[in-house]
Order: C-alpha cells, then sequence, then structure tokens
C-alpha cells in the first residue's frame, strides 16, 4: 500500500474514533493524532501543495477527501488559499 493509501485508512480511523468519542473507553485520540503525523512526515516531496496544507492545519476531512479524489467537493476556508 501506498503512504497516501495508509493515510487515508489512518484518516478514516481517526473519524470512527471521534464519533466514538462518548463511548467507554474513549478511545485514544491522541494516537491517532501521532500516527497521521508520522504518516504526513513520509510522504514525498513532490506531494501535492494542498494536502500537506490540509495536513498541517488539521483540517482532516479535506485531507480525507483529497485522497478519495473529491477535491472539487472541498469546501474552502477562512484562510483564503
Amino acid at each position: 500500500m501506498t503512504i497516501e493509501g495508509e493515510l487515508l485508512q489512518a484518516l478514516l480511523a481517526f473519524e470512527a474514533a471521534v464519533t466514538a468519542i462518548s463511548k467507554d473507553p474513549k478511545p485514544d485520540l491522541m494516537a491517532h493524532f501521532n500516527h497521521i503525523d508520522k504518516l504526513s512526515s513520509q510522504l514525498p516531496k513532490n506531494t501535492d501543495k494542498e494536502l500537506l496544507h490540509y495536513l498541517h492545519k488539521k483540517s482532516y476531512e479535506k485531507a480525507r477527501m483529497f485522497l478519495e479524489g473529491r477535491s472539487d467537493q472541498i469546501q474552502k476556508g477562512g484562510c483564503l488559499r
């Protein structure tokens, strides 16, 4: 699996953990953040700058949509990029 594929899986797992936050035991979100950061640091130097921006700003839903090929559906945020 490519690093982008692993990153997409990690983002999906993070979203699932967020939806389970009200359950006991509570999911360890820091483990998810750390895993996503680790994978992000392994992306090739020629990675699309939009994806890097989303990951840097922790816009994980946008990063997931980008990796799913749904860039045209991403709502632009307040940073005016």
